[in-house]
């Protein structure tokens, strides 16, 4: 494999799961997720991705996807339980989300993934170009731009982090927190989704390391570290044209008559996690039901919850419990024919996606804790209509874009109950209003400003930023 000048390094690669009948690659998209993300812009710059494949054993090889080689990361078993399902899923997620759910530390999770980062690290040095630009992405591989700049000094390398970064007093909680510090801090640039995660950073590198810090420069070790708030953001002339479709659109008008054409339907769609708010938000929901406020009969909520880290004890048991709920209500609320909750414990494409956004009046957004929410902006980039209500957790990343949203604290069910009702009871033409405000919003801030920002932060000689179409 040849050099690359620019290698972004991810815990997965961006592969479906099934290989074309041909042996072709086909792009990996999941709402949200981080290879939707990227999509946009590793279609316009050639580049070489490194990451899992998802294969238990030896790693596969793998033709490219159009202009972006692949370079396959291999996994054991047992590293893949101690480093993804462990240390990273287990240990660090649920910290970095406010501790949602206790998080459980092992020794040998450490160990492993420790191990785990430096095959990454080896990986992206292998197949970068002298000075080429590395970006890694996220708290899987935490460990890795420290590893990569003793490996390969000549780098410029970036580290994004897409999960919250929590403030001290959390993140002191871990027993391998220097270790991990020092790992971030191995980058050039340290971008994140919002400003108060780089305070975050500058106080851990004061406390921890004697570091020079302010909330955009970090000194430690002789080197300067730059530090910033790049809020990721979605492809929305993709989104749009996906949304206008043919197909898309009679698909959106056959699940609004199978739906109710008369009905109010609210929508949300997630990845199974117990970081969003799910079980909250059908909390909220029955009460609803229970007093009178809504009735199955001019109502009905659609649960899309996509599958995600089946391998966890944690998941399996929400998995479980979202389940038993969704019985509950429909036993208690639904009549023949007309549940109140249509549930989806599976993973869908986004052409039905973009048909469910179309015919949803409400979109239901409630995270506890999230790094920025891509759902939220998709709903809004389909809605050419400008219609449709956002409600959307202040606890989003989405919510400092998206102010003209409907937005709720969903630890306070009062609060949410009420917050649904405000916007399924709301007045048109003020609907339209907020939804024209975040449209503006996004068309001037979509996945290519983000990539062109983060990119000229890095200073890539500014070649790489320059190959990015323009937004709009």
């Amino acid at each position: 494999m040849r050099p690359s000048s620019l290698v972004v390094v991810a815990n997965r690669l961006p592969l479906d799961d099934n290989i074309a009948p041909d042996g072709a690659c086909e792009w990996r998209r999941s709402p949200g997720g981080l290879a939707s993300a990227l999509h946009a812009i590793l279609q316009q710059t050639p580049a070489t991705w490194v990451g899992w494949s998802g294969a238990i054993g030896p790693s596969p090889k793998l033709p490219s996807i159009g202009s972006l080689r692949l370079r396959p990361v291999a996994l054991t078993e047992q590293e893949q339980s101690g480093y993804y399902e462990g240390f990273a899923n287990s240990t660090l997620w649920p910290l970095y989300h406010d501790a949602v759910q206790q998080p459980v530390f092992q020794r040998e999770w450490w160990e492993t993934y420790r191990a785990v980062n430096q095959r990454f690290a080896e990986a992206a040095a292998e197949v970068a170009g002298r000075h080429a630009a590395v970006w890694v992405q996220d708290y899987h591989l935490q460990l890795v731009p420290q590893m990569l700049r003793e490996l390969r000094p000549d780098l410029l390398i970036g580290f994004f982090m897409h999960v919250p970064f929590p403030p001290p007093e959390l993140f002191m909680q871990l027993p391998r927190r220097i270790e991990l510090l020092v790992g971030m801090l191995g980058a050039d640039l340290v971008g994140f989704q919002r400003e108060q995660a780089g305070h975050n950073l500058a106080q851990l590198a004061q406390k921890l390391l004697g570091a020079e810090a302010t909330d955009d420069a970090i000194t430690v070790g002789g080197r300067t570290v730059r530090t910033g708030a790049f809020p990721v953001s979605i492809d929305v002339a993709e989104m749009r044209a996906l949304a206008a479709r043919p197909d898309v659109v009679g698909q959106a008008r056959q699940l609004r008559h199978d739906l109710g054409e008369s009905k109010r339907i609210l929508l949300s769609v997630d990845r199974l996690d117990y970081t969003k708010g799910i079980e909250h938000r059908l909390t909220a929901y029955r009460e609803l039901l229970r007093d009178g406020h809504v009735k199955v009969r001019d109502t009905v909520l659609v649960q899309v919850a996509v599958p995600s880290r089946e391998g966890v004890d944690s998941y399996r048991d929400l998995r479980d419990r979202i389940e038993g709920e969704v019985g509950r209500i429909n036993g208690e609320y639904g009549r023949v024919g007309e549940p109140a909750i249509h549930y989806l414990n599976q993973r869908f494409d986004r052409a039905l996606l973009a048909a469910l956004y179309q015919v949803a009046d409400v979109m239901v957004v409630t995270p506890l804790r999230d790094g920025m929410n891509l759902v939220a902006k998709e709903f809004v980039a389909a809605r050419e209509d400008e219609s449709g209500a956002l409600v959307l957790s202040e606890f989003a990343g989405a919510a400092a874009e998206l102010s003209a949203a409907f937005l709720v604290n969903p630890h306070d069910l009062d609060d949410l109950k009420q917050t649904l009702l405000r916007a399924m009871e709301a007045d048109p033409a003020d609907l339209s209003a907020r939804m024209r405000a975040m449209r503006a919003h996004l068309a001037e801030h979509d996945i290519m400003a983000w990539a062109r920002a983060y990119l000229t932060a890095l200073d890539h000689t500014g070649r790489l930023a320059r190959r990015l179409p323009r937004t709009g």
